[in-house]
């Protein structure tokens, strides 16, 4: 059914990762806020307009901005509600793992209106101490804490992971892992003071299909695809810029084609048929004990959207389909990046918000990136400090 692209490209030393801290690497070190809860940054968060509700009919479309930067992105807000997951028999192109169809209800939440850009993730990737230390500005301590985070450098070949656009600052980041993913969520929940994460496959799905129970977010005609996503039968190379095909009903952009994005999760196939014999309570499921070399083999992870490598049937509403091993086929380090996949270009990501946070540091085990995959990660790799 689809085109998985593969791309022979030889990566000497693709992704070495590094640590970015402090002028002072022993405050890095006790600081790090990896190992730290989101939830306990929350206090006093950065101003933004309208960013603040404390009920869904509070709940206002804001526009977000990492301080010190110059890149906004707006967040919108849904209500929530129920919906009926999956696709029915009918559909034409369904999959078996769409089914069987199963009422869920989900909880209100802000999503962002396109996919993370490069101008966004970039961001990610600098120090905000470094720009400002020479001169002599005194940081506060978030931005402290937001410089102690360990972080991706850039990729030593950036254009096999980005269909070499990652210098359009207005077009989808690429090629990332579901660690990545997250630990952009965790930098930003930092770099900001509200909380942020990947969607639920629940939320993906009930922000995609905006209240319709077609096939598509506009019907059930495929033919009319073209107007709302980059796919296979549209694209010359790769994805394109966010924001130039038409919306769903709630205004959001690109949730049919150009990359494929994360949900949080791993993959099971009858996890719909579990959650309908209440042998599952909640559709997200987490390994028993998260490893390195899981993230690192970049396997049995949940992606929806299709994308601009993928025909129409896949860019469906109800459409899942899992990361593969062979994304990381011509990674040659040891141990593997945990940042990037070096055959994926056309897997993205975006973030939401819950409007209640988690409870508690167990509730965010949940959504956050699990700290022992940083942890040995770093042991492993000989170019740490």
């Amino acid at each position: 059914m689809t085109r998985l692209a593969t791309f022979g490209v030889s990566f000497a030393a693709i992704c070495l990762f590094t640590v970015s801290c402090c002028t002072n690497s022993a405050y890095a070190q006790e600081k790090n806020p990896i190992h730290t809860p989101g939830i306990e940054f929350l206090k006093d968060p950065i101003p933004a307009e309208n960013s603040v509700a404390a009920t869904e009919a509070e709940m206002k479309l804001y526009a977000e901005k990492v301080p010190g930067t110059e890149v906004p992105f707006k967040m919108i807000p849904i209500k929530g509600g129920k919906f009926v997951m999956g696709s029915p028999t009918s559909e034409e192109g369904r999959a078996e793992n769409e089914g069987p169809q199963i009422e869920v209800e989900v909880a209100p939440f802000w999503i962002e209106e396109h996919e993370v850009t490069w101008g966004e993730f970039q961001e990610f990737g600098q120090e905000i101490l470094k720009q400002r230390r020479f001169k002599q500005t005194d940081l506060t301590e978030r931005e402290k804490l937001v410089d102690a985070m360990g972080k991706p450098t850039k990729a030593y070949n950036i254009s096999a992971i980005s269909y070499s656009k990652s210098s359009k600052l207005d077009h989808p980041a690429s090629g990332l892992t579901y660690y990545a993913a997250q630990a952009y969520c965790k930098w930003l929940t930092i770099a900001t003071g509200r909380y942020y994460r990947l969607p639920t496959e629940a939320e993906w799905e009930y922000a995609c299909r905006a209240g319709t129970k077609t096939a598509y977010s506009f019907g059930d005609d495929p033919k009319q695809l073209e107007n709302y996503a980059w796919f296979m039968d549209n694209v010359e190379e790769g994805y394109n810029a966010v924001k130039t095909k038409k919306p769903n009903a709630w205004g959001l952009y690109d949730m049919h084609g150009n990359v494929s994005e994360w949900v949080l999760g791993i993959y099971k196939e009858d996890a719909y048929q579990q959650y309908k014999d209440g042998k599952l309570k909640l559709l997200l499921i987490n390994p028993e004990k998260w490893t390195m070399m899981h993230v690192a083999k970049g396997d049995n992870h949940i992606v929806r959207g299709g994308s601009c490598d993928q025909f129409a049937d896949e860019c469906r509403s109800a459409s899942r389909n899992i990361s593969q091993e062979d994304w990381k086929e011509q990674d040659p380090m040891f141990p593997k990046s945990i940042w990037y996949y070096t055959e994926a270009p056309y897997v993205g990501f975006r973030v939401v918000r819950p409007l209640t946070p988690p409870k508690d540091a167990e509730e965010c085990k949940l959504y956050e990136p699990d700290t022992k995959i940083f942890d040995d990660y770093k042991e492993l790799n000989t170019r740490q400090n």
